[in-house]
């Protein structure tokens, strides 16, 4: 019963640090006060005050370093890729189906994206989609998979609209299905030569400012990433 009626006050004195740290317009890494002005200034126990920073910790909102205080955090979107990874494997009854969810959600971002991207994308960042696509087929040609290059490729893409949160996002998804993937067993792209050949067209429909013919080129890409890994996990391929 005890533990009931704490956890709300936990969920309080968690609100309070947040709206501390926004009022005090504090950034990551800015030392936080120390538990005893924390205690003072809220009205509560050394343990509620614990309790409190744990969560928050949990949630990369303030970091906790052991002899040298409490600092506010990088509120990267980390909880969000560990719980998702958590998600997706727990689904031992749909293993594609998890994953399928995960894919979707990244292509609703970045099929309505790439519109965007077409209009703004500058010739010097042209450049390095093609140099990573460069990459891609020597790496393909040697018979390497380039998992690293891809995620690059697709990190250099949106560069140009200047939104910190969307290769955060796209980062995050990236990670999750990189993790299930691997957790699973699942194989390297098993034809490099049609993944190279997926991402020229996009490039080379930026290249020609068709933001429809780049939304089609990115939306084929996808359409191969499901295929495979619905064939991988029938055992096909």
């Amino acid at each position: 019963m005890r533990r009931m009626s704490e956890e709300p006050r936990t969920s309080r004195i968690q609100r309070q640090v947040v709206q501390l740290i926004l009022d005090r317009r504090l950034t990551a890494g800015a030392p936080l006060p120390t538990e005893a002005e924390l205690m003072e200034s809220l009205g509560v126990s050394r343990n509620s005050v614990r309790e409190a920073l744990k969560a928050l910790q949990a949630l990369d909102i303030v970091e906790i370093r052991h002899g040298y205080g409490t600092y506010v955090g990088q509120a990267s979107l980390t909880p969000l890729v560990d719980g998702l990874t958590f998600r997706t494997l727990a689904r031992h009854d749909d293993d594609t189906g998890a994953l399928d969810e995960i894919l979707q959600v990244r292509e609703v971002l970045e099929v309505g994206l790439i519109r965007r991207v077409a209009a703004t994308v500058t010739e010097a960042e042209l450049g390095k989609l093609e140099d990573v696509v460069t990459r891609m087929e020597s790496a393909g040609g040697t018979g390497r998979s380039f998992p690293e290059l891809d995620r690059e490729f697709h990190e250099v893409l949106y560069a140009s609209l200047g939104n910190d949160l969307v290769p955060q996002l796209l980062a995050a998804f990236w990670t999750v299905f990189r993790r299930v993937s691997g957790a699973r067993g699942r194989p390297d792209d098993p034809s490099p030569e049609i993944t190279v050949r997926r991402h020229r067209d996009i490039v080379d429909a930026l290249r020609a400012r068709d933001a429809e013919g780049a939304q089609r080129a990115m939306a084929v890409h996808f359409r191969g990433i499901e295929a495979r890994a619905a064939q991988e996990s029938r055992g096909v391929g």
